[in-house]
């Protein structure tokens, strides 16, 4: 009695969970759990689930696995193909910065001839963590037949380890061999061996200040002994850079003091900030230039391939959201007699709205957090699952002898993991308005009329 009691209360609940099979709980236990889930909620859960009473409810559920699996998919690539970029980006990043230095100081006069006064108002900023002055000057370096243009570097073998990690890069030989007046010179590992240069040989440099001679300008030419070889891990450092002595630097150059000033932060990314912050609280007609503006392409290269892919990679999951329009249609088309049935126990349209909308919604949800767990554990285990994989197909994706790194890098970023999450619950929101919109324009009488 008092299950037909309650059915009164709310009468197309129960009737049209008992016409979908769901009579298999008590009229007490449904109404209990209809106090806190609205029934739209119910159906749209049992449309969600595989049918059992037809072939063609399992068939239509089936294309919902389908499209599910397809946003899932669709997410965990990108997850996947974002994370990889993200490794590489900040692997290159790691090894430019090995070499360079996070900010550079120049004095507006060409010199800075009180650098240990500029490095002391630097660190008043609690950002800045190192420091070191340099002279740079570009040239060409000779050895027998070989020509080689160069970046020649002046540093203070004593500070430079404050700012880069050549020092520690060296792979042969002793960095702190730069001795002043001894014009030795450290190689990249590249640049020595298109030289054919080893330790203890001997190079040329000429720089392109010539001086004035009866037979007319010459280039200023001057012997060094090579005395380390170094190894960034970037082709651009270790084909064109080489180290000298900072004195050397400066008398080659004709300088009284070195160039300027070279700066490590304690946070690389707050790099253009903290120049500007440090050009409004150092003293003097200072320039400054931060690693981001140094390689600006480059960055600008990265950014713009990544949103490409993640255009590309987005249609995806476009494509697995029109799998779902579809879906709902037939769902719709297949449930025209249940509609009909809501329809005249009093549910409004509004009501069957929600009911497909709230399926397509389901399929959309389940489907990208399968797709987020997914990309992620493959994200994070991608050092082990790349080199499985090439143990078992007797392959190696990223050979030693072409590339620069030889493992597939990943570095996975939660900002990421967000966004593409909210990309796909929202296509596949989109992709339930105009089934549900169709559903809740079906006729009841018209609906009916065959059944």
């Amino acid at each position: 009695m008092g299950g037909v009691i309650e059915a009164v209360f709310c009468p197309y609940h129960v009737i049209y969970m008992a016409h979908c099979g769901l009579t298999r709980i008590s009229v007490p236990e449904l109404m209990s759990i209809t106090k806190n889930l609205p029934f739209e909620w119910l159906v749209g859960l049992r449309y969600t689930r595989a049918g059992r009473r037809s072939g063609r409810n399992s068939f239509i559920s089936f294309i919902s696995l389908i499209s599910m699996a397809g946003i899932g998919l669709g997410v965990a690539a990108l997850i996947v193909v974002l994370s990889v970029m993200n490794g590489f980006q900040k692997e290159v990043t790691d090894r430019m910065l090995s070499v360079l230095a996070h900010i550079e100081v120049f004095d507006a006069r060409g010199a800075m001839p009180d650098w240990q006064a500029a490095a002391r108002e630097a660190f008043k900023n609690p950002e800045v963590k190192g420091a070191a002055p340099f002279v740079v000057t570009q040239g060409m370096l000779l050895r027998d037949d070989e020509l080689r243009p160069s970046v020649i570097r002046g540093v203070l073998p004593e500070e430079e380890p404050k700012v880069s990690d050549v020092a520690a890069q060296t792979k042969r030989g002793n960095f702190n061999d730069l001795k002043p007046g001894a014009f030795n010179i450290v190689l990249g590992i590249e640049l020595a061996r298109a030289l054919h240069a080893s330790l203890g040989d001997k190079v040329t440099l000429a720089l392109a200040q010539g001086q004035i001679t009866p037979a007319g300008v010459l280039p200023r030419l001057r012997s060094f002994t090579v005395v380390g070889i170094f190894e960034a891990g970037h082709n651009e450092f270790d084909s064109a850079l080489a180290f000298i002595h900072m004195q050397d630097a400066e008398k080659l150059m004709r300088l009284d003091a070195p160039s300027g000033l070279r700066l490590k932060l304690v946070d690389m990314h707050r790099a253009p900030q903290v120049a500007l912050a440090l050009k409004s609280s150092m003293s003097g007609d200072l320039m400054m230039r931060d690693w981001s503006k140094n390689n600006a392409n480059w960055f600008a290269a990265v950014q713009t391939e990544k949103r490409m892919m993640f255009i590309i990679l987005t249609l995806i999951i476009a494509v697995a959201a029109f799998n779902l329009v579809s879906t709902l249609v037939m769902t719709v088309t297949d449930k025209q007699a249940d509609i009909a049935i809501l329809r005249t126990l009093g549910a409004s349209p509004r009501s069957i709205m929600k009911i497909f909308m709230i399926q397509g919604a389901l399929v959309g949800i389940l489907g990208t957090a399968f797709g987020v767990a997914g990309g992620v554990l493959v994200a994070l285990n991608i050092d082990v699952i790349v080199p499985f994989i090439e143990r078992v197909l007797g392959v190696q994706f990223l050979s030693k002898d072409v590339y620069l790194i030889s493992a597939v890098p990943s570095d996975l970023r939660w900002s990421d993991v967000s966004r593409i999450g909210g990309v796909a619950v929202v296509l596949a929101f989109l992709a339930t308005i105009y089934p549900s919109w169709w559903a809740a324009r079906v006729k009841p009488a018209e609906a009916l009329r065959y059944e």
